[in-house]
C-alpha cells in the first residue's frame, strides 16, 4: 500500500545539504528505498510502501542531524544509511567509518561485508581480505592503515606484495630495488592519493613512515609497532605465506588482501593465501574476511564483467 510524507525545512542551506548538488542525495535515497522523491520550494515529499516512508522519515532525520553538525553528506554517506537500515543491524555501517586525519574525505563502507571487514581490520592482529577486482579490498587497507599512521597509532606502514607478473614478463627494470618494485605497488599509492593529499604522502616518504619492502627480502626481519600490508596475496607461496607471518612482531597489524580467481602462479594450488585460509582459519586474532561480486564498489559495469567470466568458469 502506498504512503507519503511531506517534510518542510525553514532553513535553505540545512535543505539543500540534504539534497546534495544537482538533488544527487536525494536520487541515491530514491533508488534505496524504491518509492519517488520530489522537492519543490521549501519541502521534500516521498511516496511509497509505508516501510520505506518510515525509513525515509529517519534518513533525513540522520542527514539532518549531520548537516547541522557540519558535514557535507556524500553520495558515499548516503549510501551507508541506505545499507544500514537495509542490513538490519543499525549503526554497523557508521560505526565503520573511516576517518583519516588530514584526509580529503570521510571513507564509508558500500556493502555489509566492507563493514565487517573494517571491524576485522580494526579488531584482530592479523586480518586477511579475499574478494574480486573492484571489492575495495586493497582501498580500505590503504583507508584504515593511514587513519592509525596518521593519528600516531602506528609509527610506520609497510607496503608489500610478492613481484609476480601477470601474464606478462617485463624483463628487467631499471633502478634501485624501491624503483624495482614501484610499479607493482602502484595500486596502493593510487589509493593513497586518492584519499590524503600529495604533500601528506611526500612528508611520510621523507620521514620513511612508508616503507616498500619487498616481499622476498623480508626474510630474518622483525616488524614492531606498524602497519603492514601484503597486497595481492594470492601470489604469494605458502614458503613465502609462512615467512610473512613470521615477521610479525609486538604492535603490529597486519593486513592481508587477496583475489583467489587471479592467481598468476604457474600452479593455482601453491598460492600460500589458499593455504592460510585452509590451515589458519579459527585461530584467535587472526581474521578472515570476505567480499563477493555485490561488494564491488569500482564501477557497476565491473559486477557484470565478474559475472560474465564467472559463468563462463563454471
Amino acid at each position: 500500500m502506498e504512503d507519503g510524507i511531506t517534510i518542510a525545512f525553514d532553513d535553505r542551506e540545512l535543505l539543500s545539504g540534504i539534497c546534495g548538488a544537482n538533488d544527487g542525495n536525494l536520487k541515491i535515497i530514491e533508488s534505496s528505498l524504491g518509492g519517488y522523491i520530489t522537492a519543490r520550494g521549501n519541502e521534500i515529499h516521498f511516496e511509497g510502501e509505508a516501510s520505506a516512508v518510515e525509513r525515509f522519515k529517519t534518513m533525513i532525520d540522520n542527514l539532518v542531524t549531520a548537516v547541522k553538525e557540519g558535514d557535507e553528506p556524500s553520495p558515499d554517506y548516503i549510501r551507508t544509511l541506505a545499507g544500514d537500515f537495509s542490513s538490519g543491524e543499525k549503526g554497523v555501517f557508521r560505526d565503520s567509518m573511516i576517518q583519516i586525519p588530514h584526509g580529503f574525505k570521510r571513507v564509508y563502507p558500500r556493502s555489509k561485508n566492507q563493514a565487517l571487514y573494517i571491524q576485522g581490520m580494526r579488531e584482530n592482529e592479523i586480518c586477511s581480505c579475499i574478494g574480486p577486482a573492484g571489492t575495495g579490498k586493497t582501498y580500505l587497507a590503504i583507508a584504515h592503515a593511514l587513519q592509525m599512521l596518521l593519528s600516531k597509532k602506528m609509527r610506520k606502514l609497510v607496503l608489500t606484495r610478492p613481484v609476480v607478473e601477470a601474464g606478462e614478463n617485463l624483463g628487467f627494470l631499471p633502478g634501485d630495488l624501491a624503483q624495482k618494485i614501484d610499479p607493482y605497488l602502484k595500486p596502493l599509492y593510487d589509493a593513497m592519493e586518492s584519499l590524503v593529499p600529495f604533500d601528506v604522502i611526500n612528508r611520510m616518504e621523507d620521514t620513511r613512515a612508508i616503507e616498500i619492502a619487498p616481499l622476498a627480502y623480508m626474510r630474518g626481519r622483525s616488524l614492531n609497532d606498524c602497519m603492514v600490508i601484503l597486497d595481492e596475496a594470492q601470489n604469494t607461496t605458502k614458503e613465502q605465506m609462512k615467512m610473512f607471518l613470521t615477521r610479525i612482531g609486538n604492535g603490529t597489524r597486519a593486513i592481508i588482501t587477496g583475489d583467489t580467481t587471479q592467481i598468476d602462479l604457474p600452479r593455482k594450488s601453491d598460492s600460500g593465501l589458499l593455504h592460510a585460509l585452509e590451515i589458519l582459519r579459527g585461530i584467535e586474532d587472526l581474521s578472515f574476511s570476505f567480499l563477493h561480486t555485490c561488494d564491488v564498489a569500482r564501477n557497476p559495469l565491473i559486477k557484470k564483467i565478474i559475472q560474465a567470466y564467472n559463468e563462463r568458469e563454471t
